[in-house]
């Protein structure tokens, strides 16, 4: 392990509650990190997240552009479907590539930011910062190991093999002579099937290992004995901070969201495709890519509904015995021993006692909320609201999205 890695997986300082120690970081450090940091595209300090994303981009995308220009297939009406015209070609590499390495600076910021907490708001108490340790250290480990990316490398090369035949798809019809039964595909078509393609499913697998290892490292988490204030106002027994997370995985939603939703436009345009006949497939999208990032917060609910169920039987009972000591000196007008639990300051009156009660009934099943949630809902939405606008004015598309909403 050298000095890139995580002050996570180094030795514990002698302040175990040092915010900076118990930092992580997804992407600092991995196989992929080291390469370019090796060839100049991540500098000493940072990510080099602008010098990545415009690097990455122009490589995928510009020498198969500037081929279809020399040969007349880049603009709209030179050719029946010109480059410019396959919109999941230009969607893959002009928009998902520099959101995934956009959303790397987002991910590493907000996970930096975030998990420390843990140790300072005392969720995971002193005698479980060992456990902890260990967790993020092990994550670390698996992040900077080398089998998942040639596992990863292994996969697209079997996706090549396998699904690039020996005819040319749909897909390339740009680069070849148009007319031909069987076109020749040039070298703008063979850059982006080898090239530009090779980018985007690394970039893409990489987010891909990466989640896992993020769902991972919640469920290791959510087996550790945390130390849960159930009347905690934030109605998440403290880990309301947990709730900030899903954010980072928004880019990410966005460049998958835009490519398949561009490729749905090239049948609407192109091929006359209704956009009803497409519209199961846009809602189930639209469903299921915020719900994914959700999934890794699933283990944390049945800590909550644990903590929630006991705090309200314990919290219920001292209410109860509260209630009938105040009952039995005010209405019943009897003599009550001295009881401590009548003049706590810390309870104080009748309606004062309730209120952790309420707060316990209110603790919700996950450390998330509706705006937690909105920004995932918004990048998957907003390409297909686009889409929709080609057959729909958009005004209507809008309308349509409000009555669902209310």
């Amino acid at each position: 392990m050298n000095r890139e890695t995580d002050p996570a997986s180094a030795p514990a300082p002698a302040a175990e509650t040092h915010a900076a120690s118990w930092s992580l970081s997804l992407v600092r450090n991995d196989p992929l990190y080291r390469l370019q940091r090796k060839i100049g595209l991540i500098p000493e300090n940072g990510l080099g997240i602008v010098r990545r994303m415009l690097f990455w981009t122009l490589f995928a995308w510009l020498p198969t552009a500037l081929w279809a220009w020399h040969v007349n297939h880049l603009l709209p009406g030179t050719i029946s479907e010109p480059l410019l015209g396959h919109f999941g070609i230009n969607a893959r590499l002009l928009v998902a590539v520099p959101l995934f390495i956009l959303g790397e600076g987002l991910v590493h910021a907000t996970l930096t930011q975030q998990l420390p907490r843990l140790i300072t708001s005392g969720l995971v108490p002193p005698e479980q910062h060992p456990a902890l340790r260990a967790i993020l250290t092990d994550t670390a480990r698996l992040r900077d190991a080398l089998l998942p990316w040639v596992a990863m490398a292994g996969l697209i090369v079997v996706f090549f093999v396998f699904g690039t035949p020996g005819h040319t798809p749909h897909e390339l019809s740009w680069a070849g002579t148009e007319g031909e039964a069987t076109p020749r595909i040039g070298f703008g078509g063979w850059w982006y099937l080898y090239v530009g393609r090779t980018v985007f499913l690394t970039l893409l697998l990489a987010w891909l290992w990466r989640t896992l290892l993020f769902a991972r490292l919640l469920m290791r988490i959510a087996r550790l004995p945390l130390a849960l204030v159930p009347t905690h106002p934030d109605r998440c027994g403290g880990l309301e901070f947990l709730g900030r997370l899903p954010i980072m995985f928004a880019p990410l939603v966005l460049g998958i969201s835009s490519v398949f939703a561009s490729s749905w436009a090239h049948q609407l345009v192109y091929h006359e495709v209704p956009l009803a006949a497409l519209r199961i497939e846009i809602a189930a999208f639209v469903v299921l890519a915020p719900a994914l990032f959700v999934l890794p917060f699933l283990p944390f609910m049945g800590v909550m509904l644990r903590a929630k169920k006991d705090a309200l039987r314990a919290y219920g009972e001292l209410i109860a015995h509260h209630g009938r000591l105040v009952h039995a000196r005010w209405i019943e007008k009897k003599e009550v021993p001295e009881q401590p639990l009548l003049d706590a300051p810390e309870l104080g009156p009748v309606a004062d006692i309730v209120a952790p009660y309420e707060l316990i009934s209110a603790m919700r099943p996950l450390p998330l909320a509706l705006p937690s949630l909105l920004p995932l809902l918004a990048a998957a939405l907003v390409p297909m609201i686009v889409l929709a606008s080609i057959q729909m004015p958009i005004q209507a598309v809008l309308k349509g999205l409000l009555k669902m909403l209310v």
